[in-house]
């Protein structure tokens, strides 16, 4: 079992219980508002396309944006794992450890294991792979959980990333997603844009610039900043 799998379905599934009550895999929060996983996937997955530019009337030479792209991807791996941890729970076919064994075993898996970061694919490619995962997200079928896995994986390599980045970016996001739970997320007070740069952007960065730098760590400084950046 690969031990980054696992870290990141036991962290997505705390965060889940902190953030939606500790039956959110029956598709309610505590606070009885429905939980749709896939429409989550879908509309992730159409934002990462805005990371280009391709719009055929407006700004045809813009270049895509790389860095939104991988935090994009990166959001796109949170509800991916929630729907994989609903999935198997309604269905009763185990729990996280057993996801991490299934998602381990997976060959697509295998090639971001072993890839070092490579450059980004075409952007025409990136997209056609952005919109097969949406197009399993949007069908009416039963989940075709390994086939949404497998383009995943496939769509991880072709940003750019490995499991190593994508793990580390993922904990970032986890961090930076409690931080915002944390200061007025659910009730709109949090502020997203800190000095002209997203919160995502400046969480990234820190990561870059120290990459060793451990999650409590990470909180505390997203913590300074946002006090001393955020008007």
């Amino acid at each position: 079992m690969n031990s980054k799998i696992l870290l990141m379905l036991q962290l997505q599934n705390q965060l889940n219980d902190a953030t939606n009550g500790e039956e959110w895999t029956k598709g309610l929060t505590k606070n009885n508002k429905e939980i749709n996983w896939r429409r989550c996937i879908y509309m992730e997955c159409a934002e990462m396309i805005d990371s280009f530019s391709w719009k055929h009337w407006k700004n045809i030479y813009q270049e895509p944006d790389w860095m939104n792209l991988q935090i994009e991807v990166v959001d796109v791996w949170h509800f991916i794992m929630s729907l994989a941890i609903e999935n198997y729970n309604q269905e009763l076919k185990g729990g996280i450890e057993d996801i991490a064994i299934m998602i381990s075993d997976l060959e697509s898996l295998q090639i971001i294991e072993t890839s070092e970061v490579d450059n980004f694919e075409l952007d025409k490619d990136i997209m056609a792979k952005v919109e097969e995962i949406m197009i399993l997200s949007l069908s009416r079928e039963k989940l075709d959980l390994n086939s949404m896995l497998a383009r995943f994986f496939e769509l991880v390599k072709m940003s750019g990333l490995n499991l190593d980045t994508l793990y580390r970016l993922y904990v970032g996001k986890n961090i930076l997603n409690q931080f915002r739970q944390d200061n007025g997320y659910k009730d709109g007070s949090y502020v997203k844009v800190w000095d002209g740069e997203e919160d995502n952007v400046v969480m990234k960065r820190i990561w870059e610039e120290n990459p060793d730098v451990k999650p409590d760590a990470l909180y505390k400084e997203l913590t300074k900043l946002y006090h001393s950046l955020v008007k």
